[in-house]
């Protein structure tokens, strides 16, 4: 009996009156769309979010090639100053690279599978 004298509440209608009223509402309509085109433009823009993480990331590859590239340069420089005053790395870097023997030496060469 208590049931008659409430009235029941349709939720799923109030919140699409709500929406509806919102939609109509220019002043909402009008900062929905500056705001929309602000957030858009922070996001993908050419000075946004997104380039930028792209760009960090870019950095990050190009600084670990400039260390790999420096430690390789410091390897070929200890190894010149090696070469320029020690007999003894010329003639490894000579019979290792270039396949050179001395006078007399007989190479055997071993086939590996």
């Amino acid at each position: 009996m208590d049931s008659l004298f409430y009235r029941k509440s349709n939720r799923s209608s109030n919140v699409k009156t709500k929406l509806v009223r919102l939609l109509k509402n220019k002043r909402f309509m009008v900062r929905f769309i500056i705001g929309s085109a602000i957030a858009l433009y922070a996001l993908v823009g050419s000075h946004g979010i997104l380039q930028r993480i792209r760009l960090q990331n870019q950095k990050a590859e190009l600084v670990a090639k400039i260390q790999a590239a420096e430690e390789e340069t410091k390897r070929l420089q200890s190894e010149a100053k090696a070469l320029e005053g020690d007999p003894q790395a010329v003639e490894k870097v000579a019979r290792e690279k270039y396949g050179m023997i001395r006078e007399g030496e007989t190479v055997y060469k071993v086939n590996r599978k």
